[in-house]
């Protein structure tokens, strides 16, 4: 018996060891000093510099002081928590005060305000991070500043990354006065050295980034990307962005190549593609996804998008699968609404709101394209031949736009397998077909579409859709849905009123004939977009009358 009693003390002893001997660092810029241990408030270290030496194991936190400014950045390589004592980053009290104000990382002339390379089980929260430009010829030795960089160098995967409550502002790798060339905007991604608010970059495609969660962080003016996410052959997985705001950034607000399993929710959005700073790209979605897989994106809202190229509120571009956009807000984006790329397989819209996106005009202001309300286009790279999206799910969505605006809509005559139903066009002033025009313009529109399933949708008149596009509803509905605050920017101005024309009138979704993969099961939701159940039998447009 006392073998067995003295077997499993040391047992427990072992499995507690991680966390007994945990410690915690603590970093003041203004009362440590780097030659201490960092093991208490009175033995702190001064700089992120000595901060980035530790070693760091299972349980250890490192506290930076609560309102103070820090410089240069944070480096943590080769460090590994563990799933129950992850390695925390975070601000710290200096004294009684139970409020704890963000410690500031400025990074200005440096890499990254946080790198995170080859290490595992990390928590990062309640941090400010900022690089405006540099000082005197102290540039970035790299060809980017980044507020928070994840990455690898190692064939080692890495798991279970947590970014919370992290605060990026005024990120740019250039000084301030720095201007673009006029062409630079053209590019497809720009050419330039921007700075960036958040980056998952994995391009060693024999090892995953895996489980990354991005969550109630802000990110203000950077100079391109909030946040970027850049695989290899799908080697970025299990990724959640939730409740974040992103405002102004130069490039799209959130961006996402080579990944798969991906969970986009509840984030606010506006004005994407910002040209307030000379610095800043100027051309950018709110979201858009290249070469990726299984992204479910739903209750964001995407506004003000800017740019002469793309710019809707969120697109698919090529080379993407399963790719679901529901229960968001699209409003003002100058390049539109929906756009599904070419090469695309089994993707939906359902249960948005659209208000007045898509009024960019060709040739004005340097626009290069123009702006569509839904558009479906062949384009998959610049030397592919034409090949439209396969199995493209539109349904349920709420489309206003007021009299200014001509809505646009293109569809790729090699689209193949197209569902629109029990959606509402609301356009005011009208629509008309465009070619689309990635690069090189789709030499026709909509009529050679195959497997085309256009049917109950409810448009205000019979110019609400374009006569001249090749398809048609073969059983439209026409009248004025009179929503309780058309022009609002919520969802709920679009509650319907005239429930005679909405209330329990669309049809079951079913499968396109030729889709036998598609995981966007079930394709009948039982919630709208303000959370109302949806009955067996649908409405139209994305919000059930109660």
């Amino acid at each position: 018996m006392y073998l067995k009693n003295t077997y499993f003390i040391v047992l427990i002893a072992f499995l507690c060891q991680a966390h007994v001997f945990a410690k915690d660092y603590f970093v003041h810029p203004k009362l440590g000093n780097d030659t201490y241990s960092g093991e208490s408030k009175q033995k702190a270290f001064r700089t992120l510099e000595k901060a980035s030496t530790i070693n760091y194991l299972p349980g250890d936190c490192l506290l930076l002081a609560s309102g103070e400014t820090f410089t240069k950045g944070l480096e943590l390589k080769h460090c590994n928590g563990s799933k129950n004592n992850p390695i925390r980053i975070t601000s710290y009290s200096w004294d009684s005060n139970p409020t704890v104000v963000p410690a500031t990382i400025n990074f200005k002339g440096y890499a990254t305000g946080i790198l995170i390379e080859d290490s595992s089980f990390i928590e990062v929260s309640n941090i400010q991070l900022t690089a405006d430009g540099y000082y005197d010829d102290l540039k970035a030795p790299s060809n980017m500043t980044c507020g928070v960089l994840i990455t690898n160098s190692t064939s080692n995967k890495m798991q279970n990354i947590s970014l919370d409550r992290l605060s990026i502002y005024d990120v740019f790798y250039e000084a301030k006065g720095f201007t673009r060339g006029k062409d630079e905007v053209k590019t497809a991604n720009g050419t330039q050295k921007y700075g960036w608010g958040i980056r998952v970059i994995n391009q060693n495609d024999k090892t995953l980034i895996d489980d990354v969660i991005i969550e109630n962080c802000s990110i203000k003016s950077v100079s391109h990307t909030g946040i970027k996410l850049t695989g290899s052959k799908k080697n970025i997985t299990n990724i959640t962005i939730k409740n974040n705001s992103i405002e102004r950034p130069g490039g799209p607000g959130i961006q996402m190549s080579h990944v798969k399993d991906v969970h986009v929710s509840n984030n606010h959005v506006t004005h994407s593609g910002s040209d307030d700073d000379t610095r800043k790209w100027g051309r950018g979605s709110g979201l858009w996804t290249w070469s990726a897989s299984n992204v479910l994106i739903e209750n964001n809202k995407f506004l003000y998008a800017n740019g002469p190229g793309d710019s809707a509120g969120a697109h698919i571009d090529f080379n993407c699968d399963n790719i679901i956009l529901q229960y968001n807000v699209s409003a003002y984006n100058s390049g539109g609404f929906c756009e599904i790329l070419g090469n695309n397989y089994n993707c939906a819209y359902r249960y948005n709101i659209s208000i007045n996106d898509g009024h960019r005009i060709k040739g004005v202001d340097g626009a290069f394209q123009e702006g569509k309300l839904f558009w479906l286009s062949g384009y998959q790279g610049q030397e592919k031949k034409r090949k439209g999206p396969v199995n493209s799910y539109f349904y349920n969505n709420t489309m206003y736009s007021d009299a200014t605006i001509v809505s646009k809509i293109a569809i790729d005559n090699t689209s193949k397998g197209i569902l629109i139903a029990n959606n509402i066009f609301y356009l005011k002033g009208g629509a008309k077909a465009v070619l689309g025009d990635q690069y090189k313009p789709d030499s026709q529109s909509g009529d050679l579409a195959e497997d085309v399933v256009f049917k109950n949708n409810l448009f205000l008149n019979s110019e609400s859709w374009p006569k001249d596009i090749g398809l048609f509803d073969s059983d439209p509905i026409f009248g004025n849905p009179k929503f309780s605050d058309a022009g609002g920017l919520n969802a709920a101005d679009y509650i319907p009123t005239q429930l005679d024309l909405i209330k329990d009138k669309g049809i079951t979704i079913e499968l396109l004939p030729n889709d036998t993969a598609s995981s966007l099961q079930p394709l009948n939701l039982k919630k709208d977009i303000l959370g109302n159940t949806v009955t067996r039998k649908p409405s139209i447009g994305a919000i059930a009358p109660q």
